[in-house]
């Protein structure tokens, strides 16, 4: 008979801390079930956000801990995923065929937050997720632009439109709309009306995240976000700039009040690389964002630098993410994207689909 137990067996589990979760599979209640017979082991692990660039290191991982049991003559794990829906504003309810939106916010202009937005989507969409962006900057939509789309949605009914596809991501924007030098001379309460419009109104096919790139600062737009859109989770954009900084701060305080988990900062631009010698210098500052997390006891998802290829790739509509899949950069973005889907994986899940709706009729 084995000596091998299933409290040996998670504790040598807790024993590995997962990167994106900042804890213990265990304790992150992402072990599903474990299965002793005679010295073979048996492990079933569940994430709750979408990892395949890390899955097989997992494995390995908890793999080398479970045989170094004593009495453990066989290990086996299997490492999976699935995505489900995160509970929102308490006054709202999902949208149909989404199950968690994130929304990309900055306190300024200026600081790559849609590049981070379309950056942190396409590497959702890398790690497996299904996933669709938003561009909510009415006066300014960049997203046409930085994913190579042109021409306008269909409507099939002629009251919904159908999203535009771009390198595996459903998008829509004001942008689709309009000719890219028409400006909008609109009026706060036409802008909001519009962001409801092109949230709501388009068929967004079964997604795990929405993301949505939100214009810079704290006006009617954002608050139309935290007043009527289901909103799981935001990540602040910021460079380590005093000036970013401040204004940053006035975002995660918005988030904090109307209730929408910041799920954490990303800093921009945190350190120039001279592309001729190499020379790494803080143009901007530097531990800006670090200290802001700190503060306000959040998590920084990570530090990106002032890259000329990020710049370009986007121009041209090809981001970083598609154009150099296998860059140091990339894989900066993903870490990005599994630490935010991991974060939000920690979250209260929305059970509201699960009841069943009851009708009362009069007969």
């Amino acid at each position: 008979m084995s000596d091998v137990t299933k409290e040996a067996i998670e504790a040598a589990l807790k024993t590995y801390v997962e990167p994106s979760l900042g804890r213990d599979l265990v304790g992150a209640a992402c072990v599903k079930g474990i299965e002793i017979e005679g010295g073979q082991v048996k492990v079933k692990v569940v994430l709750g956000f979408p990892a395949n660039g890390v899955i097989d290191i997992i494995q390995g991982e908890l793999r080398d801990r479970i045989a170094a049991v004593p009495g453990v003559t066989d290990a086996q794990v299997d490492v999976s995923w699935k995505v489900v829906a995160h509970s929102v504003q308490k006054s709202l309810k999902p949208i149909d065929n989404v199950k968690n939106i994130i929304a990309v916010a900055s306190g300024k202009g200026g600081v790559g937050k849609s590049t981070t937005a379309v950056n942190l989507a396409l590497a959702l969409s890398a790690e497996g997720a299904r996933v669709g962006i938003l561009d909510a900057d009415i006066y300014g939509p960049s997203q046409p632009r930085m994913l190579g789309i042109s021409g306008r949605p269909e409507s099939k009914d002629g009251n919904s439109l159908e999203p535009m596809n771009s390198y595996h991501l459903q998008a829509m924007s004001i942008g689709f709309l309009i000719d890219e030098e028409t400006p909008m001379i609109w009026r706060g309460p036409m802008v909001t009306q519009a962001l409801e419009q092109l949230l709501n109104d388009t068929n967004w096919a079964d997604l795990d995240y929405l993301v949505i790139d939100l214009p810079p600062g704290t006006g009617d737009t954002q608050l139309t976000l935290a007043q009527k859109v289901p909103v799981s989770g935001a990540v602040i954009v910021t460079t380590p700039q005093d000036i970013a900084l401040l204004d940053a701060r006035k975002g995660l305080k918005m988030f904090q009040k109307v209730e929408v988990p910041v799920l954490g900062i990303v800093e921009n631009m945190s350190i120039h690389i001279c592309s001729k010698c190499g020379h790494e210098e803080h143009i901007f500052g530097s531990g800006g964002g670090q200290s802001m997390a700190e503060q306000y006891g959040v998590d920084l998802l990570g530090s990106l630098p002032l890259d000329i290829h990020i710049r370009e790739e986007t121009d041209s509509g090809k981001p970083t993410v598609v154009a150099q899949p296998d860059s140091r950069v990339t894989q900066i973005y993903r870490e990005i994207a599994r630490k935010t889907a991991a974060k939000l994986s920690l979250q209260a899940k929305d059970y509201a689909a699960k009841f069943p709706r009851i009708v009362i009729q009069n007969n």
